[in-house]
């Protein structure tokens, strides 16, 4: 399979005018859910060495990071509106995104998406084997789901389902050990991938405005689909390229160079 080009912006959404990117067939977007202060409340990571007899980490009171308090859903869904491909004539091709959310984020974002023209959407949860609640396990029931919703203007979007039904929700796979650990509320390249390859197909554009590791971008590179992100955080990015993004580069160089090699050799022939 061709790599494909996979390229992330240390810089805000509003901005892309100025990079020039293709438009997207499929945004997929973790936004902030505004926890702000209380990010680690029930993580065991508020505790040292996640025991709460051993008193309060440097993690307590503390956000995840300084964006997590005061995300513009307006601009965003601007900037979904002007980035997803136009919607096509003819049924099966349309675009759709992928917002990742909070529960309670959900009929925002759906409120949101209806006054820039997607009036369609679709529930997604993700169910858990685990829970980050674990200090409250003894004392309520504990979330051990994500939540997600698929959003479109009018037409259903692409779909690949390969004959076989897909329900609304999915087994939140973890990823392995090749898989670095870059940003605290980041997606499984396992979960995106699944999710890519329903909505897109080779070739095809995805964009993630918020891509925080980059794991969407490796994901959706992978598979042999355009990738492009942004990142406003300074070390969310440093880490994403160097971690998370590294190896697609690589692998890109690599088939860049072979394809040289090989139109080199037809022109001697």
């Amino acid at each position: 399979m061709k790599v494909q080009k996979c390229e992330l912006y240390n810089d805000h959404f509003q901005n892309y005018k100025v990079y020039g990117i293709p438009k997207a067939q499929l945004v997929i977007a973790d936004i902030p859910y505004n926890l702000g202060k209380n990010a680690y409340a029930s993580n065991p990571a508020w505790y040292v060495d996640g025991d709460n007899k051993n008193g309060e980490s440097n993690l307590a009171g503390k956000e995840f990071f300084d964006t997590d308090k005061d995300f513009r859903i307006a601009e965003f869904m601007h900037f979904c509106s002007h980035m997803l491909i136009k919607e096509p004539k003819e049924s099966g091709k349309s675009p759709a995104m992928i917002v990742f959310c909070a529960f309670e984020q959900m009929q925002m974002v759906i409120d949101y998406a209806k006054k820039y023209g997607f009036n369609g959407y679709i529930p997604l949860v993700f169910i858990k084997n685990f829970s980050a609640q674990v200090l409250k396990a003894n004392m309520k029931i504990v979330g051990a789901t994500e939540y997600a919703l698929v959003l479109y203007r009018e037409k259903l979007p692409k779909f690949n389902n390969g004959g076989k039904m897909i329900f609304n929700w999915f087994n939140w796979e973890k990823d392995g050990n090749e898989i670095p650990k870059i940003h605290p509320t980041q997606k499984p390249v396992k979960v995106l991938k699944r999710l890519i390859e329903i909505f897109t197909d080779v070739g095809d554009c995805v964009i993630d405005p918020c891509a925080g590791s980059g794991s969407t971008l490796r994901a959706a590179a992978e598979l042999g689909r355009k990738a492009y992100g942004f990142e406003i955080k300074k070390d969310f990015f440093k880490e994403a390229n160097e971690r998370m993004l590294s190896e697609i580069r690589i692998d890109l160089l690599a088939y860049m160079q072979a394809e040289q090699k090989q139109q080199q050799q037809m022109r001697i022939m």
